[in-house]
């Protein structure tokens, strides 16, 4: 018989885990935003479905999307600059901006096999919108990333269809994002612990602009030897609980500020939210698909420009300094975010992968001085 799928929709925590700042885990020197979270810049949302059954044989299912709505308002009308990384390209995506520079629809992720079907749930979303897409407009370019969940879940069942992406959308809000083992991270490991989706935010200076940043990560790689906490090695201390099952994982960072910037730098700014990933042992493998993609939610574009210059404002190259320090500080958070929210999970073939051991993590950070108490 088969094992009972539940379907959860969720846009916000449905119990709080504790996050880094919580613990005293202080990442940098730059305040966070009120939920230090993607959804600090204002008009972003988060919605999350995920699929669940009870099976831990050959066909569970540990799988899910989620959906990232990029800023309010008519997205296809009033597009977004845009511009993304690959620091190590070995992983499958949807909607290519490298030279449009535009971001015109919803971002979502989902697992490996699931593109296609969270792509067409994506586009279904745009069609209902807007009867001309197709007709007297231009096709669209639809965003989606992935991470391979496939050590505890059954991603040959091609259980992802295109109304879960559209129930993500719909589960959208602003507000506090759950972390952890939800949507698309639900089968995902991170440093050989329960990954997952994690998120962060900066707020500049008054004198720096007061530009707010907010970064989501969904997290499936890392080495356990390679973790990093505060600078302190904790995985070659943490040495135990690892997984049966490894393989090279993936990491799909989205970043979102309300400081006008056009492609070219947010390019420069999904660059270094990677340094901040390296902060926490990160190092690109080979099998690992490492993206980052940044908008900004400052300046909207027309679908067809009635005058031949557009009127924008962008920020000063000689200003980007602090928005990279934050693009940085809050990449790291993320992920240490999504390890703190982790769940020990039981999946495909009773393949298990641990939670983080919360207390042995504080205690080997109060021995390397990391944290205060």
């Amino acid at each position: 018989m088969k094992a009972l799928l539940t379907i959860v929709l969720l846009a916000a925590p449905a119990a709080a885990a504790p996050r880094a700042r919580d613990l005293g885990i202080v990442v940098g020197t730059r305040a966070s935003g009120p939920q230090n979270a993607i959804t600090d810049v204002a008009g972003v949302r988060v919605g999350h479905v995920s699929l669940v059954d009870a099976s831990t044989g050959p066909h569970a299912l540990r799988t899910g999307v989620t959906a990232v709505v990029p800023a309010d308002g008519d997205l296809w009308n009033g597009k977004l600059y845009a511009g993304a990384f690959v620091l190590n390209g070995n992983g499958e995506a949807a909607g290519l901006i490298q030279e449009s520079g535009i971001l015109e629809t919803p971002v979502a992720l989902t697992n490996t096999l699931a593109v296609g079907a969270v792509q067409e749930g994506l586009v279904r979303h745009m069609l209902a919108l807007h009867p001309k897409i197709g007709v007297s407009d231009d096709t669209l370019t639809p965003v989606v990333f992935e991470c391979d969940d496939s050590s505890l879940s059954d991603i040959r069942a091609l259980a992802v269809r295109p109304e879960h992406a559209l129930k993500a959308l719909d589960a959208a809000k602003g507000g506090p994002v759950a972390e952890g083992p939800v949507g698309a991270g639900t089968g995902m490991t991170s440093y050989e612990f329960k990954g997952g989706i994690g998120t962060a935010s900066r707020v500049l200076s008054k004198e720096e602009g007061g530009w707010t940043l907010g970064v989501l990560v969904n997290a499936n790689h890392g080495a356990r030897e390679t973790l990093r906490v505060l600078g302190a090695e904790v995985g070659r201390e943490l040495t135990d609980l690892k997984p049966v099952y490894k393989q090279d994982g993936s990491i799909v960072v989205l970043l979102a500020t309300d400081a006008p910037l056009e492609s070219r730098q947010l390019s420069r700014l999904a660059k270094r939210a990677m340094l901040g990933l390296a902060r926490t042992g990160a190092v690109a493998y080979h099998g690992s698909g490492d993206v980052a993609l940044a908008w900004s939610t400052a300046n909207r574009l027309p679908h067809y420009p009635k005058e031949g210059v557009l009127s924008v404002k962008v920020l000063s190259d000689f200003h980007l300094d602090p928005l990279f320090e934050a693009a940085a500080e809050a990449a790291e958070e993320a992920v240490i975010n999504v390890l703190l929210a982790g769940k020990t999970t039981v999946g495909r073939e009773g393949n298990t992968v641990h939670a983080l051991p919360v207390d042995r993590l504080m205690e080997s950070l109060r021995r390397h001085k990391a944290v205060k108490n």
